[in-house]
């Protein structure tokens, strides 16, 4: 089976089967002018609305199943494949097999004469489903699939395996489903009574771990041995959210680890709100839901309901070497395919798995996981090349390592919206690697230095397990045998190695026909070792890196210069304030002066009332009138003729500003009566402006 991206049958007019870099046959299907027409006035692009084929599967001994999406009304078509023609046998509708959308993220694999896909069944895009006539997912419900993308599905065992990332709930899944699986009986008759599915754990361990959650590529299966145990592990390209950190990250994924999640506890939420927890073992109904059985369609009713409502696993599979074997934090470009050319052998016996990963801007790294010949549990990453195969607006969508006849010298097939490239695997040969340093220290499981020629070959070369005949250490990148130089630096964070970029690309795509294939260039040495001819520098600078102590130290000193700095400023702002409020008083033209009695203009005086405690007139039954009768006749007689206030009266301060109102006003708080013994008298207050 063939997935080929949503443009390049566009761009070429139809379909076409290539072989060998040659077209053998072509077939054109196109779209009706109406239904073309009728997809427009749907409101869809005129460009969408083209026939753009998802699905290409061979179903037998000369026969085809082509599926498209015929402008948002998916149709395939059955052919036999004959020498030099197609013929068209039947035709029917694509709907749950073929997604409407060309720009869907869906997957199909074909399967003991059955095809099950994982798409969109509906022209709004909103029915998630994963399909086999007649069965599928149940139909909106978030519990099976919360707003899936798929990304790959296989078949092994018993089981059809499918790998999707949920964008609502923003985690990658696998799930399954069971070959044998025939429905459930009554209302379940049309729906899988095996569907299970589990997370993918692709993180930094930490305190805090750090995610990747969002799938966007897997390999094939894939066994080798690692660590001296023989494994079946499943590769993948993994995301942050756009929203957070940008990082992309490679991991793999034991076969049996998953395997074991499925065999594990259910997860469950009791409430809407509750938290999700797995399920106790004696909740679980049996036969154990989610297997294999021989009549799916004699199930009891409590296993259909409970997987109805328990399809997720309350573990996740891990990583298999217990960290990302790639990662890569930065703005410029994000991972999105994979391919792997497994179990490359070098001289000595050990076997690698070489990783080829696409990116969105265009690029191709090369890379090798230096420690899995010898350990399941550790990780060195060795980045051994970047390409720069398209221009950095174009992203790649497909990769695939293609041998031609059982030959270990394949081709890497890298595919864009509109373009089908072929590159060679390898740059062993290249002209600028002299020494056997410069060869052992690319760390490429293609490449070993002959002792013999002195040469950098290729794993095509005569007697390549033999030893004694060719030096290489992936592991290091240093071998006894060579001349002692310094090693090339390459780690996770940095693409070291070789680097191949290629001429800045033009508007006009076809100056790319006069790049040589595969061909490295930018390979210079350094300033202060190229006397030597040691070995290749890596092309890209380093950007600088500082310490946490430098970085410490930076902060402090920058912490306290600003306190300095702030309380300078302040001071002498503070200052300057005052001098300013001197400055500017509300009349400046105005003498002031200060402790004196100044001199002042009838004309300009205003007057308000302040209150002031005084004792009324009451009448000599009052009990607080007979205590103090003589005293308060003093002050009333003091206060009447006098400009001061009585020594009984709170100390304050005299000046010239204060008098006292007329007897009038003194007069009507006698005449009213208190009944707590005090009244108040008002007084004038002359303030001269």
């Amino acid at each position: 089976m063939l997935m080929w991206p949503k443009s390049l049958f566009n761009h070429f007019g139809g379909l076409a089967l290539l072989m060998r870099h040659s077209f053998l046959q072509r077939l054109v299907w196109y779209s009706p002018d109406d239904a073309i027409k009728i997809c427009v006035v749907k409101g869809k692009d005129e460009e969408n609305c083209q026939n753009y084929i998802r699905i290409i599967s061979r179903t037998g001994n000369g026969h085809l199943l082509v599926c498209g999406t015929n402008s948002f009304k998916p149709l395939c078509r059955e052919y036999t494949v004959q020498t030099g023609s197609y013929t068209l046998e039947k035709e029917k509708p694509g709907q749950a097999m073929c997604p409407y959308d060309p720009k869907h993220n869906s997957t199909a694999v074909y399967v003991d004469n059955d095809l099950y896909t994982g798409t969109v069944a509906d022209f709004s895009g909103m029915d998630h489903i994963i399909y086999r006539e007649p069965l599928q997912t149940e139909q909106y419900d978030s519990m099976s699939l919360n707003a899936p993308n798929f990304v790959n599905s296989m078949s092994h065992g018993d089981f059809v395996y499918f790998f999707f990332r949920e964008t609502a709930a923003v985690y990658s899944r696998v799930a399954r489903v069971c070959k044998y699986d025939r429905g459930g009986p009554h209302r379940f008759r049309n729906r899988w009574t095996s569907f299970l599915k589990s997370r993918l754990n692709c993180s930094v361990h930490g305190d805090f771990p750090f995610y990747f959650n969002e799938i966007q590529s897997t390999s094939d299966l894939i066994e080798g041995t690692y660590g001296g145990s023989k494994t079946q592990l499943i590769y993948g390209v993994f995301t942050t959210p756009a929203n957070s950190i940008s990082g992309s990250a490679v991991c793999a994924f034991s076969l049996q680890d998953i395997t074991d999640t499925f065999e594990g506890s259910f997860k469950e939420q009791s409430e809407l709100n509750s938290n999700w927890l797995p399920v106790q073992s004696g909740k679980v109904p049996d036969p154990r839901p989610g297997q294999c059985v021989n009549d799916s369609r004699t199930l009891p009713d409590l296993t259909l309901n409970f997987i109805k409502t328990h399809s997720l696993m309350d573990e996740s599979v891990p990583a298999y070497f217990g960290q990302p074997l790639v990662i890569r934090t930065s703005f410029h470009y994000r991972f999105t395919m994979i391919a792997v050319d497994p179990q490359i052998k070098v001289p000595g016996g050990k076997a690698y798995d070489v990783l080829f990963i696409g990116t969105d801007n265009g690029k191709v790294l090369k890379a090798v996981n230096a420690d899995s010949a010898d350990s399941s549990e550790k990780v060195s990453p060795v980045v051994i090349e970047e390409l720069q195969v398209f221009p950095p607006n174009v992203p790649i969508r497909n990769l695939r390592v293609a041998h031609m006849d059982n030959s270990q010298d394949g081709r890497l097939i890298v595919v864009s919206d509109s373009e089908v490239l072929s590159l060679a695997l390898h740059r062993c040969n290249n002209e600028k690697i002299i020494s056997c340093s410069e060869c052992v220290a690319l760390q490429d499981p293609y490449c070993a230095w002959d002792k013999q020629t002195s040469k950098c070959r290729s794993i095509t070369a005569p007697r390549w397990n033999d030893e004694k005949v060719f030096a290489q250490s992936i592991a290091t990148g240093v071998h006894p045998h060579c001349a002692a130089a310094s090693k090339i630096n390459k780690d996770a964070g940095n693409v070291g190695g070789l680097s191949s970029n290629y001429p800045r690309f033009g508007s006009d795509s076809g100056s790319k026909k006069e790049i040589p294939d595969g061909e490295v260039i930018n390979i210079t040495g350094d300033s202060e070792s190229s006397s030597s001819g040691d070995e290749p520098s890596v092309v890209d600078a380093r950007p600088p890196h500082y310490t946490v102590e430098t970085l410490t130290l930076a902060i402090l000193t920058a912490s306290l210069a600003a306190l300095v700095v702030g309380f300078t400023s302040g001071y002498l702002c503070g200052r300057k304030c005052r001098k300013d409020d001197d400055d500017n008083l509300p009349y400046p033209d105005t003498e002031y002066e200060r402790l004196a009695e100044p001199k002042l203009l009838p004309q300009e005086e205003v007057t308000y009332a302040e209150p002031v405690l005084v004792t009324p007139n009451k009448p000599l039954g009052s009990p607080k009138q007979t205590l103090r009768k003589q005293q308060e006749n003093n002050l009333f007689a003091q206060l009447q003729n006098s400009d001061y206030y009585p020594p009984a009266h709170p100390p304050r301060h005299r000046d010239h500003f204060a008098t006292l109102r007329s007897q009038r006003d003194h007069s009507k708080n006698d005449n009213m009566g208190y009944r707590d013994g005090f009244g108040t008298t008002r007084s004038v207050k002359k303030v001269y402006l």
